[in-house]
C-alpha cells in the first residue's frame, strides 16, 4: 500500500541537525568523547572548532575548507526557504513557542519538545559522526581530490616474432636459445617439435660448446622422439643426431648411452612400422660412431634383430611335445617396402653388427680370409731391444724375461667390470659357446628360409640355369655374411674345434642343399644379354662385368664351407670340394681385376684349400689308403702337394698382373709369406720345395727397388719377407738380391735412402747377407754414409756389418772367397774418412771469395767451413772409421796404406774441408805407433792443416754458434797431433814467418805461442824448439809498429820467460782452458 501524499520517512536517531542553541564545545566533542572532525549532520550551518588556540570550521563532507567557510551562510538561508515550503504544504498546529523549542520538531511540527540533557547529547553526536549524507536528487556527487581516472585507451600491437635475448646463453638465428629449444621438444605440435630439432641443429653448428655444456639434457631429448608419431620429428631427430654423434667422444657419450640404447630398443620393437625403418638409420649412425658401445648391449639388440623379421610360434613345437618356441618369418602386408626389401635392410644391419662384434673381441684377425690357426704359430711375445753399447761400461742389470721384473705384464681376461658399461650381463652376450649356440639356432632357420625364398624357382630348370635377380643377390649376400661373422665368432673361442664339430653336425647338409645345389650363382641381367646377341665380341667383357657383381657371393659361400671341412673329412666332402677348388682356380686364372675384399675372401678359400690337405702323401701312400679307394681315379684327384702347387701357381699368376692395387698387392704379398713360413716350418723329411714360390722370392728385390717411396708399408713387408729368406739362405732369393744391390742403395735414388730409419735399418743390415761386396757397390755404401741420408748410428753399423764381412774380423772359419777384398774394404774406409767424393773435392780448389773459406797467409792449407750438423756427422763416422781401423792387426801396413791415400788424393788440394782435415788429424793419432814412420810430404801436410785449424780457431768469434761447438774437437785433434808427432810442431813453428804476413796476422801467431807453451804435453817439444819460438818472438817485436806495448806481446814475453828463459823440467805447467 503507498504511503499518503505528504508523508516522509522519519530520520534516524542522531540524524538530525544540530540544534541553534548547541554549543562549540557541544560540536567539538563526538561519541564517547571523541573529538568531531567536522559538520557531519543535515544542512544546518557548520559553527566553528576551537583547536590548538584558534576557531577552525568542521569541513564538509565532499568539500574543501575553504567552501565551507564561504558558503555557510547561503546554505542557511536555503534552508529556512526550504523550511517554509513544508510549512505551507503540511499545516499543523502551532506549539507555543518555547526557549526550549529551538532544537528539534517533528514531520508535522507539533511535536512536545524533547528535553535535553548531557547523556542524550552525547548519543546524537554520536550518530552524527556515522551518517551518510544526503544528496539531492539529480545531484552528482563531488569527486575526491586524490581520486583515480580508470579511464584508459588501447592499441593494438602486431609481433611478427617473439624478441628475447638472454645474455648467459647463446642463441640461434630466431633468438632461442638450448633451454627454449628443448622446451619446445615436449609441444603437441608436430611443426614446433620439427622446428626445434632443426633450431638446435643450427645453434649447436653455430657454438660447438654448448654440446659439452649440456649433453645430457640433448640426449635425453633427442632420442625421446625416436618414437615420435610424426615421420618428420623422425627425419629431423636422425639428421641431429649424425650431425652431433661425430662431435662426441666415446668417453663422453658412455654414460648416457644406455638412455640412448632403450630408446633404441623402444623404436626397433615398437608397432608403427616407420619408426621400425627409422630405427635402422639411428643404428647405421650408433654402429658407425660408437660401435663398442654398441656391442656391449649385444643380447638386448640381437633379440630385436630376430623380432623385426620374424615372430614366435608356439602350436609347432607343442605338438611334438617341446615347450621351446620356434621362430618363423613374418609377412606385413601394411608396410610401405617389400618384405624382401625389409628383411634385406634388417639382414644388413645385423651383419655390420656383428662386423662390430667380431672387430672387437681383441682376437679378431686382420681378415676374414687371412685366418691365422692357434695351433700354427707360436704365442706372440713382446721382443726386448737391447743396445750393448749403452751396457757396455754400466752396472745395470738387463731383464732378460718379460716378467722378470716387479711388476709383471699379464694378459688376463678377467675384469671387474664390463669396459664399455653394457645392460646385458656376461652370461647374455655371444662371448660363451652355449649363448652363441642359442642364437645360431634361431637365426640359422630364419637366413635358410630368406634363401630359399630369394632362390628363384626357376633355378630348377635348366634352361636359365644358375641366373640370380640383384635383389635376391643382395638378400643372399646378406644371409651369407651373417653365417660367415657367426663362424668367425665361433673360432674365437677357447673350444674352437668342438665349436666347428657341432656347426658342420647340424647344419651341413642343410648348406650342401640348399647352398651348394646351384653353385656357382651369377646375377641375370636382361639387358646385357640382349646386347650379347647384337655384338657377340663384347662376350668378354660381359661376362667379366657379371662376374664382379656375383663373386662375392660365390667366395662368401665357398669361405662357409671350407670352414666345415678338414683333413680327416677330406673323403666325405670330396665331391663339393672339388667344385669349390676348380672354381677358386679358374677364377684366380680368370684374370679379372678383383678387389681387396674379393681378393680377401679369395685368399682365404686357398688358404683353407691348402691347410685341409696333408703334407706330403706319395702315389702309392694314396693308393694304399682310403682316399683313393679306387686306383682308376688317380689319375684324375691330383696328390695333395700337387693340389698346392697347383692353386699356388694359380695365385702367382694373379700376383703377376701389371697395375695392380696397392690393397690387391699387399694381400697378395702376405698370402705367399705365410706360404714360405709354412713350408719353412714343416719338418725336413715332409718339406717340399715349391717352384712357383722359389720364382716370387726371386722377384722380390727387384719389386723392391722399382717400389721406391711409393708405399713404405709395403716396402716394410717385401723387406721383412727378403730379410727372413736371406737369413735361412735362401739362393734364388740371395742371387737376385745381389743382381739389384746397386739399385737398392744408390746414394741418390736408391731404396736405402728413401724410406724410413726402421726400414733403413733392416736394408742395412741385408748386406751381411750379399754373397759378394764388390769395389762399385761398396762405392755406393760409402756414398750413403757420408751424404747424410742416413743416420751416424746407422752408418756406423753399417761400418761394423762391413767390418764382419772382412778377412780383419778374425773368423776362425774361412771367410767365403771373393766376398770383399782387402784392397776394396781399406779403400771404402779412407772414401767415407774423407766426407767427400772426388769430384767434390775437385770443384772445391775453383771457388774463389767464398765466405766459407778460411785462409791464411802461413799456410798453404785454405780451410772450407762446413755446417754444423755434416760436421757433426762426419766426425761420428770418422770415429767409427778409426775403431775398424785400429782393429787391424798391423797398425804400420795399414798407416802405410792410409799415408799413400792421403799423399795420392789429399796431400796436393789447396782447399780442403775442416771436417776433412779435422778426421785425418784424428785417424793419424790413433793409428800411430813408434815404429811408423811418416813421409816428409805427410809431416808438412799434417802441420798446414794443424796451423790453419789453429788459426781459424783464434779467429772464431764468440757469436758464431754455429761453428764455436766444433772448437773442442778441432783443438783436440791437433794437440793429438802435435803431441805424437813433434816433427810436425817443428814444421809448423818454421812455417811461422811472420815477415811474409801482415801486422793483422801479428796477435794470432803471438796467442797461439802463448798456448802451445802453455800446454803441458807439448811443453818438452817447445823447450827443445826453444831457439825458433824465440826468434819468433823477436820477429813479432820488431814487425811490432809503435812505442806502446800492447797486452798480447805482454803476455808472449811473460810465458816465453817463465817456460823457456829457465828451461823448467816436470810436469808444472799451467793448465789451458781454451
Amino acid at each position: 500500500m503507498p504511503p499518503p501524499r505528504g508523508w516522509r520517512r522519519p530520520r534516524p536517531p542522531g540524524a538530525w541537525p544540530p540544534r541553534s542553541g548547541q554549543s562549540a564545545s557541544a560540536l567539538r566533542s563526538g561519541p564517547r568523547g571523541r573529538p568531531c572532525v567536522g559538520h557531519v549532520g543535515g544542512r544546518g550551518p557548520a559553527l566553528p572548532e576551537r583547536r590548538a588556540g584558534r576557531w577552525r570550521r568542521p569541513r564538509e563532507a565532499g568539500r574543501r575548507p575553504s567552501e565551507n567557510l564561504r558558503l555557510s551562510a547561503q546554505e542557511q538561508q536555503e534552508e529556512e526557504e526550504e523550511k517554509k515550503k513544508k510549512k505551507a504544504v503540511l499545516p499543523g498546529p502551532k506549539a507555543p513557542h518555547s526557549p526550549r523549542s529551538s532544537g528539534r520538531r517533528g514531520v508535522g511540527g507539533g511535536g512536545r519538545p524533547r528535553p535535553e540533557g548531557p547523556k542524550m547529547t552525547k548519543k546524537r553526536k554520536y550518530q552524527e559522526d556515522f551518517q551518510k549524507v544526503k544528496l539531492k536528487v539529480g545531484k552528482k556527487k563531488p569527486k575526491l581530490e586524490n581520486a583515480t581516472d580508470t579511464n584508459f585507451k588501447t592499441k593494438a600491437i602486431h609481433l611478427p616474432e617473439q624478441l628475447k635475448e638472454d645474455e648467459t646463453l647463446p642463441t640461434n638465428n630466431r633468438k632461442l636459445n638450448i633451454k627454449d629449444l628443448l622446451s619446445q621438444m615436449h609441444h603437441h605440435n608436430a611443426g614446433v617439435k620439427q622446428s626445434a630439432l632443426v633450431g638446435l641443429k643450427d645453434l649447436l653448428t653455430q657454438y660447438p660448446f654448448v654440446i659439452d655444456a649440456h649433453l645430457s639434457s640433448i640426449l635425453s631429448e633427442v632420442t625421446a622422439v625416436f618414437t615420435d608419431k610424426d615421420s618428420s620429428v623422425r627425419a629431423a631427430a636422425v639428421r641431429l643426431l649424425q650431425f652431433l654423434a661425430p662431435k662426441v667422444r666415446t668417453d663422453q657419450i658412455t654414460p648416457f648411452f644406455p638412455l640412448v640404447s632403450a630408446h633404441l630398443s623402444s623404436a626397433m620393437t615398437h608397432i608403427t612400422e616407420g619408426i621400425q625403418e627409422d630405427s635402422l638409420k639411428v643404428l647405421d649412425i650408433l654402429l658407425e660412431e660408437y660401435p663398442a658401445l654398441l656391442t656391449g648391449r649385444s643380447s638386448i639388440l640381437l633379440k630385436n634383430f630376430v623380432e623385426l623379421i620374424s615372430h614366435q610360434q608356439l602350436s609347432k613345437g607343442l605338438k611334438n611335445g617341446d615347450k621351446s618356441p620356434s621362430w618363423i618369418l613374418s609377412v606385413n602386408p601394411n608396410r610401405r617396402l617389400t618384405s624382401q626389401q625389409w628383411r634385406l635392410n634388417v639382414l644388413a644391419r645385423l651383419s655390420k653388427f656383428l662386423q662390430a662384434l667380431a672387430d672387437g673381441s681383441g682376437r679378431s684377425r686382420e681378415g676374414a680370409g687371412l685366418q691365422e690357426q692357434k695351433e700354427s704359430l707360436p704365442p706372440a711375445r713382446n721382443s726386448i731391444q737391447i743396445t750393448w753399447k749403452d751396457h757396455a761400461r754400466s752396472q745395470q742389470a738387463i731383464q732378460v724375461y718379460e716378467n722378470g721384473g716387479s711388476q709383471p705384464n699379464v694378459v688376463s681376461q678377467f675384469r671387474l667390470r664390463s669396459p664399455v658399461g653394457g645392460g646385458g650381463s656376461a652370461d647374455e652376450s655371444l662371448s660363451s659357446p652355449e649363448n652363441l649356440k642359442g642364437f645360431i639356432l634361431i637365426i640359422i632357420p630364419l637366413l635358410i628360409e630368406s634363401w630359399v625364398e630369394a632362390t628363384p624357382g626357376q633355378l630348377v630348370a635348366p634352361i636359365l640355369g644358375k641366373f640370380l635377380e640383384p635383389e635376391s643377390q643382395q638378400l643372399m649376400q646378406q644371409v651369407l655374411n651373417i653365417i660367415s661373422l657367426l663362424w668367425k665368432l665361433s673360432k674365437q673361442h677357447d673350444e674352437a674345434h668342438k665349436m666347428e664339430a657341432w656347426l658342420r653336425k647340424n647344419y651341413l647338409n642343410d648348406f650342401k642343399h640348399h647352398f651348394m645345389r646351384h653353385f656357382p650363382y651369377s646375377v641375370q641381367e636382361t639387358a646385357k644379354h640382349k646386347r650379347k646377341e647384337l655384338n657377340k665380341s663384347n662376350k668378354h667383357c660381359i661376362t667379366s662385368s657379371s662376374n664382379v657383381d656375383h663373386l662375392l657371393l660365390n667366395l662368401t659361400l665357398c669361405d662357409i664351407m671350407v670352414s666345415l671341412a678338414s683333413t680327416s673329412t677330406l673323403q666325405a666332402d670330396s665331391d663339393w670340394i672339388e667344385m669349390i677348388r676348380k672354381f677358386v682356380t679358374e677364377t684366380l686364372e680368370d684374370g679379372c681385376k678383383l678387389t681387396s675384399k674379393q681378393l680377401n675372401r679369395l685368399l682365404g678359400v686357398t688358404w683353407r684349400l691348402m691347410e685341409i690337405q696333408p703334407n706330403r702323401v706319395s702315389i702309392a701312400q694314396l693308393r694304399s689308403s682310403s682316399y683313393l679307394p679306387n686306383p682308376l681315379e688317380d689319375l684324375e684327384k691330383p696328390p695333395s702337394c700337387m693340389v698346392t702347387e697347383t692353386l699356388t701357381r694359380a695365385v702367382y699368376s694373379l700376383y703377376q698382373q701389371r697395375g695392380l692395387l696397392l690393397p690387391v698387392r699387399t694381400l697378395l704379398l702376405k698370402f705367399f709369406s705365410r706360404v714360405y713360413q709354412k713350408e719353412e716350418l714343416s719338418p725336413h723329411r715332409v718339406r717340399s720345395r715349391s717352384k712357383v714360390l722359389s720364382r716370387w722370392l726371386a722377384g722380390l728385390p727387384l719389386q723392391l727397388a722399382q717400389l721406391g717411396s711409393r708405399n713404405p708399408e709395403l716396402s716394410t713387408r717385401l723387406i721383412d719377407i727378403i730379410h727372413t729368406a736371406a737369413a735361412r739362405s735362401n739362393k734364388d732369393l740371395l742371387n737376385s738380391l745381389q743382381a739389384t744391390a746397386f739399385q737398392i742403395y744408390d746414394p741418390q735414388e736408391g731404396t736405402v735412402v728413401l724410406l724410413p730409419a726402421e726400414s733403413q735399418q733392416r736394408l742395412v743390415q741385408l748386406v751381411y747377407f750379399l754373397p759378394s761386396l764388390p769395389a762399385g757397390l761398396l762405392s755406393s755404401l760409402s756414398r750413403c754414409c757420408i751424404m747424410g741420408r742416413l743416420s751416424s748410428s746407422l752408418a756406423a753399423s753399417l761400418i761394423e756389418i762391413l767390418y764382419m764381412r772382412s778377412a780383419f774380423a778374425g773368423w776362425k772359419c774361412s771367410v767365403q772367397e771373393s766376398s770383399m777384398s782387402d784392397v776394396d774394404y781399406l779403400s771404402f774406409l779412407f772414401s767415407t774418412l774423407t766426407g767427400f767424393s772426388g769430384e767434390e773435392l775437385t770443384w772445391l780448389q775453383s771457388i774463389r771469395g767464398n765466405p766459407h773459406i778460411s785462409q791464411t797467409p802461413l799456410s798453404p792449407v785454405r780451410l772450407y767451413l762446413t755446417d754444423l750438423d755434416q760436421f757433426l756427422h762426419h766426425w761420428a763416422v770418422t770415429e767409427a772409421v778409426c775403431h775398424s781401423l785400429s782393429t787391424i792387426p798391423s797398425r804400420i801396413q795399414c798407416l802405410d796404406i792410409l799415408q799413400s791415400a792421403i799423399t795420392k788424393h789429399l796431400a796436393g788440394l789447396a782447399v780442403i774441408p775442416d771436417s776433412t782435415a779435422a778426421s785425418v788429424l784424428c785417424v793419424v793419432s790413433k793409428l800411430l805407433d813408434q815404429a811408423c814412420v811418416l813421409s816428409e810430404t805427410i809431416q808438412k801436410f799434417l802441420a798446414s792443416c794443424c796451423y790453419s785449424l789453429l788459426h781459424f780457431l783464434l779467429t772464431l768469434e764468440k757469436e758464431d754458434a754455429e761453428h764455436v761447438r766444433k772448437r773442442d774437437k778441432l783443438w783436440g785433434c791437433c794437440l793429438a797431433v802435435l803431441s805424437v808427432l813433434p816433427r810436425v810442431l817443428r814444421l809448423m813453428l818454421q812455417s811461422l814467418q811472420v815477415s811474409r804476413a801482415g801486422p793483422e796476422e801479428l796477435p794470432i801467431v803471438a796467442q797461439l805461442l802463448r798456448l802451445l807453451l802453455q800446454h803441458a804435453q807439448l811443453r818438452n817439444h817447445m823447450v827443445t824448439s826453444a831457439l825458433l819460438v824465440q826468434q819468433i818472438a823477436k820477429d813479432i817485436t820488431a814487425l811490432k809498429s809503435g812505442d806502446v806495448q800492447e797486452q798480447w806481446l805482454s803476455d808472449l814475453h811473460y810465458c816465453f820467460n817463465v817456460y823457456l828463459a829457465g828451461h823448467p823440467q816436470g810436469p808444472g805447467a799451467v793448465s789451458t782452458v781454451y
